[in-house]
């Protein structure tokens, strides 16, 4: 499925950063993301802004070059053909370097790879999730004889939510109920094949999402990207519960107490050491490691979250901390940095397209705002010391968490700078000759 990680850092070829150089022995998906630009006749979603300034001034170099040779052919100006000339060439440039990363993003970036190879490029999204389906029960048919991991990440319900023409108009919800229909029904195939070959019973299988639902994703009227209910923010928010909340349902047959509802914080971080457990492998014992094995609270022998303090990034930026006061059963959570809603008195960043991490789109609180989750699962009420007697306690007790985790952190090289998410030429992964990059292997 989505990979979204990018492939190469030094050569088209040195696939740094694919799946098979980080633990995986088998990849079928996309190693990009899924954006407007991937489907026909859709608004491009890639630095719109950016792309609308660059636009104005190529038009403005264009137009000082038509009037310059206007002025030359009519002797109005006195200027020299060469200058003119550099004029052009220079215009040329800047319009070629920039229209070659924007102009093209259907066909640099709307890829499906199997292991190394480039399959389709660019993909063609009526078929992208049966093609993705199909590889996924493929994977258990052959793995069925012995252990496997099996991690399939969903091009659905991401816009622009391009749904096959027979999950259209399903839903009461919209595109985007459409778009639910089809995941679930693909999930369901994939459990069926569990199911079909037997392992229905050895499978623990876990759903979740990545984040919660982006709520700048609008046509009109029309919300495409999810709603978050009584909680507050959406994706691209690392402290708002509408941002970070998700659901996460769990099966494993005669393993797993059925019907069970468990209300306590977890994290998508508990991933590796529950799977490292089921594995029957040893946690690294040379760095912290965040998550927490899940099975003993899955199955009923804990009845709290290992996590005591949960912290909420955006970006690399700490927006805020999560404390899960075990004695009490208090849920506190500590904004220090909250992004700014716009337009005001809205619950996102509708002018922006998604809220901003730093910079001036945000606001730094001192004190944090407060609140207790248990009582206010909406964030709506912000505490303060003369509402909350317990206020300045559960701030220190938060701010020396803060200063134990910060402890823990070594500093690594910026991978989301301005020079690393360039397009470069020759990083750019096709399956022909650059930049000649088309092909449809899958049609063969």
């Amino acid at each position: 499925g989505k990979w979204h990680q990018g492939v190469n850092c030094e050569s088209f070829n040195d696939h740094c950063h694919h799946p098979l150089n980080h633990g995986f022995d088998y990849f079928y998906g996309m190693p990009f993301t899924l954006l407007n630009n991937c489907q026909e006749n859709k608004p491009p979603e890639l630095d719109v802004a950016l792309q609308a300034k660059l636009w104005v001034y190529s038009q403005m170099i264009t137009l000082a070059v038509l009037t310059l040779t206007a002025g030359k052919l009519t002797g109005l100006i006195s200027i020299r053909w060469k200058i003119i000339a550099c004029f052009t060439l220079v215009g040329g440039l800047f319009f070629i370097s920039w229209y070659s990363s924007y102009g093209f993003v259907q066909y640099w970036n709307c890829i499906l790879m199997r292991n190394h190879d480039v399959t389709e490029q660019p993909m063609r999204l009526e078929r992208t999730a049966s093609l993705m389906l199909k590889e996924a029960v493929s994977f258990i048919k052959r793995n069925r004889h012995g252990p496997f991991l099996l991690f399939v990440s969903f091009s659905h319900v991401h816009t622009p939510l391009f749904t096959t023409a027979k999950f259209l108009g399903k839903s009461r919800h919209g595109l985007y109920g459409d778009n639910v229909e089809e995941m679930d029904w693909m999930v369901g195939k994939i459990l069926d094949s569990l199911d079909k070959e037997g392992l229905k019973n050895h499978t623990f299988t876990y759903f979740a999402s990545d984040h919660g639902g982006h709520l700048e994703a609008q046509d009109g009227s029309a919300q495409l990207g999810g709603w978050n209910g009584i909680y507050k923010g959406g994706k691209g928010m690392g402290g708002w519960e509408g941002g970070i909340r998700v659901p996460g349902v769990f099966r494993w047959p005669g393993v797993l107490p059925s019907g069970t509802v468990i209300d306590e914080p977890t994290s998508l971080m508990d991933i590796y050491p529950t799977v490292v457990h089921l594995a029957g492998g040893i946690l690294p014992q040379d760095r912290v490691i965040d998550g927490r094995n899940l099975v003993p609270l899955l199955r009923g022998r804990a009845q709290k979250s290992e996590h005591e303090f949960l912290f909420h990034y955006c970006g690399s930026y700490l927006h805020a901390v999560r404390w899960h006061q075990k004695d009490s059963g208090a849920i506190w959570k500590a904004h220090y940095v909250t992004p700014v809603f716009h337009p005001p008195g809205a619950g996102a960043c509708y002018g922006k397209g998604i809220c901003p991490c730093f910079g001036e789109g945000v606001t730094h609180h001192d004190p944090p705002l407060l609140f207790d989750l248990s009582r206010d699962p909406s964030e709506a009420k912000p505490l303060s010391a003369d509402t909350e007697p317990l206020f300045d306690t559960v701030i220190r007790k938060i701010g020396r968490a803060i200063e134990e985790h910060r402890s823990t952190l070594t500093p690594v090289p910026e991978q989301l700078s301005l020079y690393n998410v360039m397009w470069k030429p020759w990083l750019q992964p096709c399956c022909g000759t650059f930049p000649f990059c088309w092909c449809d292997k899958e049609g063969d």
